[in-house]
């Protein structure tokens, strides 16, 4: 077998006597942008399957312990709610700057930062009832947008690249809350462990159900999801925004100021993601460590793509990231594996979303080897 690219817009691959051609469609299918979502799921579950079977374990214990044990019970669903909330919250922030062609990767570094802006409200004012939670929200909010300014500046004045900025802007991030930890926050009653102080109750979310750790978070993402939704589709700014997505000559031609654009795109990200940072140590953590930085930032890239940037989708995609994060800790439980497992299910999902999206451009075509182009 052999690749080749004769043309632009040809891929051939040579197998014996046949050639397969990715040829372009005259238009994208809509059906196939909504369906290989799915398509990407389903070759995922196989695919981890299989690496079960690689592992020496039975795959269809590894499907009940992965996909199953979350479940069975009131709690599970409960924690799998839970982990759901601060994936939809970053991706439906991240959708929003997406859709104009806003690539911010940072939201792990906004998040870390919504949380030690909360943190900060908690060991200060956490001595007043619902005062002290709405000034950690607006906290938390406020400093994942300003950490997300970072890049929007630097993109607008300078041309600098949004991606890169906010990506190695994680990194500064991840250091300033490890020094933050172990020195201005740490709890002098923690017996040096790299944590503040446990929060008040008054500065933690209320819960939902008795005996689980789901709290007022789930509404807050919902009201978020349901806001995005009118954001990007009932309104002209939204529409704004998607044009500048889809073209941004004819955006200019039509008058729509790039630089704003790129502006609420960051921010709508980072304010996102420092509310979810901000859920987070108001939430099960309880307090900030250094370890506050548990990967969802990345993982809500994900989940903004595979729901196709729709609210809706986000929600559902963030309900089976949610439950790739717990079924990793089941895995590991249960059958001995190692808690990356859950990161290797990720990987799988967004490879397999990326191959079967170039379906929606192109189609598969079958040729003898003689009647190749």
């Amino acid at each position: 077998m052999r690749f080749r690219f004769a043309r632009d817009d040809y891929l051939f691959i040579a197998a014996g006597a046949f050639v397969i051609r990715l040829q372009p469609r005259p238009s994208t299918s809509a059906t196939l942008h909504f369906t290989t979502p799915l398509l990407a799921i389903v070759l995922t579950v196989l695919t981890g399957l299989m690496i079960f079977a690689a592992l020496g374990k039975d795959p269809i214990r590894g499907f009940e312990v992965f996909f199953m044990n979350p479940l069975r019970t009131s709690f599970g669903v409960s924690e799998w709610l839970l982990k759901a909330t601060p994936l939809a919250l970053i991706a439906a922030g991240l959708a929003v700057g997406f859709r104009a062609s806003v690539w911010n990767i940072g939201a792990e570094g906004q998040f870390i930062l919504g949380a030690i802006g909360a943190t900060w409200v908690a060991l200060n004012f956490g001595g007043y009832p619902f005062l002290s939670l709405a000034l950690m929200l607006g906290a938390g909010v406020l400093a994942g947008a300003a950490w997300a300014a970072i890049p929007a500046l630097l993109k607008t004045r300078y041309n600098a690249s949004e991606i890169l900025v906010s990506l190695m802007l994680v990194y500064v991030a991840e250091l300033l809350v490890s020094w933050l930890v172990f020195g201005p926050m740490r709890d002098p009653m923690g017996f040096n462990f790299p944590q503040s102080a446990m929060f008040a109750p008054q500065s933690l979310l209320p819960i939902l159900v008795p005996g689980t750790r789901l709290n007022l978070v789930l509404i807050l993402t919902l009201v978020v999801l349901i806001a995005t939704y009118v954001l990007m589709f009932k309104t002209h700014l939204g529409f704004q925004m998607r044009v500048v997505g889809q073209s941004a000559k004819a955006a200019q031609y039509a008058g729509i100021r790039s630089r704003t654009m790129i502006w609420l795109g960051l921010l709508a990200g980072g304010a996102c993601a420092g509310l979810a940072g901000m859920a987070e140590v108001a939430g099960p953590m309880g307090q900030l460590t250094d370890r506050v930085g548990s990967g969802y930032g990345f993982a809500a890239i994900i989940v903004a793509f595979v729901g196709r940037l729709h609210p809706i989708g986000i929600g559902l995609a963030a309900l089976l990231m949610s439950l790739f994060f717990i079924g990793g800790e089941q895995a590991q439980q249960h059958l001995g594996l190692p808690a990356s497992i859950s990161m290797v299910f990720q990987g799988l999902l967004l490879f397999y979303l990326l191959a079967t999206d170039v379906l929606i451009r192109y189609q598969i075509v079958w040729a003898a080897r003689s009647a190749q182009p």
